[in-house]
């Protein structure tokens, strides 16, 4: 009887005492796991970051004041790979450019950050053959969205009438250098394709006067190899004929074919007006394997593909710029020129674009401002967080243009000349008057000397343009930026531009 009573009283207590032992172990134990599984999803986005980042290059470790060689991991933090810290970045290393450099007073740029940069744009030059994966600076998390706009454009081309006061612009005579002759006393000379204008060359340069200055197109003496874009005889026949163009180009393989709206092009335009799309060899390879087949005309749709040989710049950015401002010089007895970069598609009347810009407003010449930024401070910065160019070269064109003259732009002054000092310059209306085409060669020349970021050189070289000769104006209409989406539909472009493979 005793050994039956002891038995329930003694097996349920040990029950319950273990079950008082073990319950707060595991307890332990499951909020031991939790945490860890907590940690390794806090942690694994920003190692993943870091693997893609760093993939592309050598380990990133910038050596800050206040940081040493264990805090690498801390140190990408501040790198101008991280778009969401970079007010930080502008503070630690002088405050943001728009509101707090002066001309006295510039980013501090590391040694490190720098080769790193040459690194970057060096494997963007050596890309080549039919598309391989471009470099991309990581995207802003919380991306600006930006609409099309109503534009009154006239119904119908066949009542448009040219205004006859246009002819009163400013007029004087250019002729243009094309050759230039090896200096004496110089035993290497090598000829450039915008030839070697000496600084005091360039500032006689800005006077609109007759004159004869560079604008591309530069040849040597006899005997030396030609400076490059050339063309066919057939092709350089044919654009002479153009009066009214409009143009692009597609230069490594950088981008895909986009047609022009045909149903939104008038017949008029279709049989009056040139739709030219330049490229070279490689491009025109890609494209036939894309489907787009030239006719017998040498026509893709309404582009008339004209091949480019013996590109004058191995950066492909900087030969797209050949085109785009010279048109005057490529399509000699054209009157009218809309540039269009690769990576819009038409969706308007070349004519009916031409008379809502230029004509109606009195304009020789018509850009649209930036859609986000508007002061070249700003740009600058921008440049140099996306790595856009080698952050040296932005410093030392900087640097010249704001001790020539260059200030930041100021929305409240009343006698600002311009809406923005930043365009978008990827679509670009123009009468070929001798003001226009002076301002298109010097832009040209400064794409030329300095970086290919065209945004960097528009506001010095229209305001040095213009404090130079203050009682001859220059028309220049900068219209928003959602009218010029309202006419071209935006697509992304295929890959960053490279250079044509070496042959």
């Amino acid at each position: 009887m005793g050994v039956h009573k002891l038995l329930p009283a003694v097996v349920p207590r040990r029950g319950r005492r273990l079950g008082r032992i073990f319950r707060p172990a595991l307890s332990f134990r499951s909020w031991l796991l939790l945490l860890a599984l907590l940690c390794l999803f806090s942690f694994a986005p920003f190692g993943l970051k870091f693997v893609l980042l760093v993939g592309h290059g050598k380990p990133l470790s910038l050596p800050f004041p206040s940081l040493d060689n264990s805090t690498t991991a801390a140190a990408f933090f501040f790198s101008p790979f991280k778009p969401s810290f970079l007010p930080g970045l502008a503070g630690f290393v002088g405050g943001s450019m728009e509101s707090g450099i002066s001309s006295s007073h510039q980013l501090h740029i590391t040694g490190n950050v720098e080769r790193f940069n040459k690194e970057v744009e060096q494997q963007q030059l050596q890309q080549s053959g039919y598309g391989g994966d471009a470099i991309k600076a990581p995207g802003r998390k919380h991306r600006r969205q930006h609409f099309p706009c109503e534009i009154g454009l006239s119904e119908k081309v066949d009542y448009l009438v040219e205004p006859k006061d246009l002819r009163n612009f400013t007029q004087f005579s250019l002729e243009y250098v094309t050759m230039e002759e090896k200096p004496l006393g110089v035993n290497s000379f090598e000829s450039k394709f915008g030839g070697h204008p000496t600084l005091e060359e360039r500032e006689k340069s800005f006077h609109a006067l007759n004159q004869t200055l560079h604008c591309g197109f530069v040849k040597g003496n006899p005997g030396f190899s030609n400076t490059g874009f050339d063309f066919d005889e057939k092709d350089r026949a044919y654009m002479s004929t153009c009066q009214v163009v409009v143009s692009s180009c597609i230069f490594g393989n950088s981008d895909f074919l986009r047609r022009p709206t045909s149903k939104k092009i008038s017949e008029y335009s279709k049989k009056n007006v040139c739709f030219v799309m330049f490229v070279d060899e490689q491009t025109l390879s890609k494209l036939t394997l894309d489907g787009h087949v030239l006719d017998d005309r040498g026509l893709v749709g309404l582009w008339k593909v004209v091949i480019a040989r013996n590109l004058p710049y191995k950066d492909m950015r900087r030969t797209g710029k050949v085109p785009k401002f010279l048109s005057h010089r490529i399509f000699p007895s054209s009157r009218y020129s809309i540039w269009l970069d690769s990576k819009m598609r038409l969706n308007a009347d070349p004519m009916l674009i031409i008379e809502y810009f230029l004509w109606r407003t009195r304009s020789e010449y018509a850009i649209s401002n930036h859609y986000d930024r508007h002061c070249v401070w700003e740009e600058v910065l921008q440049n140099k967080r996306l790595n856009k160019y080698n952050q040296t070269a932005i410093d030392e064109q900087f640097n010249f243009y704001q001790s020539d003259g260059l200030r930041k732009f100021d929305p409240s002054d009343p006698n600002t000349p311009l809406p923005s000092y930043v365009p978008e310059g990827s679509f670009i209306v123009r009468a070929h008057t001798p003001m226009s085409n002076l301002f298109s060669c010097l832009w040209f020349n400064e794409v030329d000397r300095f970086t290919s970021r065209d945004q960097l050189s528009f506001a010095y070289t229209y305001l040095k343009l213009r404090r130079t000769n203050p009682n001859q104006p220059f028309y220049l209409n900068m219209f928003k930026d959602c009218e010029r989406r309202a006419l071209a539909k935006l697509f992304r472009h295929r890959v960053f531009p490279s250079p044509p493979p070496v042959p």
